[in-house]
């Protein structure tokens, strides 16, 4: 009997199991239990609040309801929510304690159950409730007839308090409308941190009346209005996001020293080889806004006094826009180079008992603590900025890695145990078009370093960085989602999820529910290829665009020269994205011939390799009437002829010898065409290498 029972039990665990395995949730809840029966929704269903909420929660749930009725076509008959206990028989009932406080270490858990004829979701802050709401509707569910959620119950937490995502507007101008979508994306995802990157080499964009010069030189036009920005911060207040502003000084200043040349670095080379200093006050150097990406020297002046007056009157001017206890000061790759050239600077560090440019940059760091302690912001910066001098105040954000030629992670852990917060973005640059694996299994907690309890928590989280050097409004969709979604798992769920084939799965569908919210990841990819093909069908070149991927890293834009921040961007390259989508399901086809060489097996490769071969020819027939396929034909043809290879090989029909088949697949391994690379590469290697 003993035996039987824990049979029964083990065959129970093994069905719960299973139908968790079908939810489609993400970021996955710290505690799921699913129950019997579900939750039918009815056109009568309605919403109660209760409790003690900030008023953000009758936007949010009347979005809920909008979104929920979107997807059911139900016709609800509640329309606006606008106030407290207004349905106390509702279906659906909300109790918030408090009102929830936009910024770090806010309670933001809720405990959802769902009954047969009831939902009760409980937070602390209305926060937690919005999150909630996002897990509902996650969790709805149909059959040929009816919407349903099923009974369940769910208790849910973040892990990271600092779950965030920057975007750069300062390369690529993002309007308005691409900023709110995305905003709402993030919402969606439980993140709650908006890192807008507002100033760099190619432009400043805030309107600054008070300094007008700002807009009038260094934005091409190109800004948010300071109407606009309080509308974007009260935006992402409303769905529990706090907006941090960066402004990147001294070094990425091409913009601000366009407009204000008199506090730059640079000297001038006279007639003959001789400097001339650069006169405090007197501006003898000029400078442009840069239209290239990479790293530049024009550099703000530490030693000169009105390098910080100007500063403490912008922040005056931008702080006050922006509620949130946080401000970016950039501070990141200054090569000091101006700094060296300039003997007036260089007077002013053995005056100040100042050995290295590093320690110069700690100088002009700490003079600007005060300006932003005057507006209650707390400085944040990156990781440049950490030195044995710097305010233990500073927020230190972490971004290099390997390819900047420091061992991963180290600025984090050097942070934390010298006792400053931190955030990390290195493996979450989402920018680098790599694969959401390399994103998802990359944890703001370093394994098998030694950090007490103290230094754990100084490890504040995470953040998505998305620099827009190669994206624009078109495009920026499909470099953010849907890979920041697993990042805002990594950075909410529990340290064990991490299973990547089930992640890819519940991705799949997220990815498609995100269209709602208006990203466009996945529709503005037609708009991108009908171009290409000057509005033929596009399908061939769809299906071909599904092997490949664009260059990883930034070897796309090699030495930041290709392309200018004017430059087209309407190339097979931004339509492709990260993950293509035939690349795993072609792996499998290839693992499971090779496993079991089955007709039934050998028939999935055929298909592929008989596709791709096919797709070859459509696409030379569309470039009859469309230029921009041209640099897209050469590797097709290199995918079809040695696809047509393979195909005889695989039918004992070779034709070539086999060190010729292998050269054919190895001229797959190309990154010289259309700035994108064959994703299925390596599965045509293993094919060849291992039959």
């Amino acid at each position: 009997m003993k035996y039987l029972l824990v049979l029964l039990f083990a065959g129970l665990t093994t069905v719960a199991q299973t139908k968790k395995e079908q939810l489609n949730l993400m970021p996955w809840p710290q505690n799921v239990v699913l129950n019997d029966g579900n939750f039918t929704l009815e056109k009568n269903f309605k919403v109660n609040i209760t409790g003690n909420p900030n008023s953000r929660i009758f936007g949010g749930v009347t979005r809920f309801l909008r979104r929920l009725d979107g997807r059911t076509g139900m016709f609800f008959e509640q329309g606006f929510i606008s106030k407290l206990n207004e349905f106390p028989s509702a279906s659906l009932q909300i109790n918030c304690d408090k009102n929830g406080k936009i910024g770090l270490y806010e309670d933001e858990s809720y405990h959802l159950e769902i009954k047969q004829n009831k939902i009760i979701l409980n937070a602390t802050s209305d926060l937690g409730a919005l999150h909630g709401l996002e897990t509902l509707l996650q969790l709805l569910q149909n059959n040929a007839t009816s919407f349903y959620f099923p009974n369940s119950q769910i208790s849910d937490f973040p892990r990271f308090t600092w779950r965030g995502l920057m975007i750069d507007v300062a390369r690529h101008f993002q309007p308005v409308d691409v900023i709110k979508r995305n905003i709402d994306g993030l919402a969606a995802m439980k993140m709650n941190v908006f890192h807008w990157h507002l100033v760099d080499d190619q432009g400043w964009r805030i309107e600054t009346p008070k300094h007008p010069k700002l807009i009038e030189l260094a934005s091409d036009g190109m800004y948010y209005t300071q109407e606009e920005i309080k509308n974007i911060v009260k935006y992402a207040d409303e769905r529990g996001i706090l907006v941090v502003p960066e402004i990147d000084v001294p070094g990425h200043g091409s913009a601000i020293l366009t407009a204000y040349p008199e506090i730059g670095s640079k000297v001038m080379t006279l007639t003959g080889g001789t400097s001339e200093k650069n006169i405090q006050g007197t501006a003898i150097v000029t400078y442009g806004i840069e239209r290239n990406a990479g790293i530049f020297s024009p550099t703000l002046d530490p030693s000169n006094p009105k390098t910080y007056q100007l500063l403490s009157e912008l922040f005056d001017e931008v702080c006050p826009l922006f509620p949130g206890a946080y401000f970016h000061i950039g501070g990141d790759e200054n090569e000091g180079k101006d700094w060296d050239a300039n003997p007036k600077i260089q007077e002013f560090k053995k005056k100040h008992k100042l050995a290295t440019n590093h320690e110069l940059q700690t100088y002009f760091t700490m003079q600007l603590v005060p300006m932003l302690k005057k507006h209650g912001k707390q400085l944040m910066g990156w990781e440049e900025i950490m030195t044995k001098d710097m305010t233990k105040d500073a927020i230190i954000h972490s971004w290099k890695g390997a390819n900047e030629g420091v061992p991963t992670r180290q600025s984090l852990i050097n942070a934390v145990k010298n006792g400053y917060e931190t955030v990390l973005s290195n493996g979450y640059y989402i920018d680098l078009v790599l694969g959401v694996e390399s994103h998802y299994l990359n944890d703001p907690m370093p394994a098998g370093v030694s950090l007490s309890t103290e230094e754990k928590a100084r490890i504040l989280g995470g953040e998505a960085t998305m620099w827009t050097e190669l994206v624009t409004r078109t495009t920026i969709d499909s470099r953010l989602w849907p890979r920041t979604a697993a990042i805002a798992e990594r950075l909410w769920s529990a340290e064990e999820i991490k299973d990547v084939a089930n992640m890819r799965k519940r991705l799949e569908t997220v990815s498609f529910r995100l269209e709602e919210l208006g990203l466009t990841h996945i529709r503005n990819k037609a708009v991108i290829l009908r171009n290409i093909v000057n509005n033929q069908n596009i399908k061939a070149l769809d299906e071909f665009s599904n092997v490949c991927e664009p260059l990883k890293g930034y070897s796309r834009n090699k030495d930041g020269t290709e392309y200018q921040m004017y430059s087209p961007f309407t190339l097979f390259a931004d339509a492709c994205t990260p993950d293509a989508p035939d690349v795993i399901p072609f792996d499998e086809a290839v693992n499971q011939y090779l496993a079991t060489q089955s007709p039934e097996n050998k028939a999935k490769v055929v298909a592929f390799l008989s596709k791709w071969v096919v797709i070859n020819k459509e696409l030379i027939q569309l470039s009859e009437n469309a230029p921009l396929m041209q640099p897209i034909l050469p590797l097709a043809k290199k995918l079809s002829d040695a696809s047509e290879q393979l195909l005889l090989f695989l039918d004992n029909k070779q034709t070539l010898k086999i060190t010729d088949l292998k050269n054919l697949i190895e001229a797959c391994n190309t990154k010289d065409h259309a700035d994108v690379e064959l994703a299925v590469y390596t599965s045509l290697k293993k094919l060849i290498e291992k039959v």
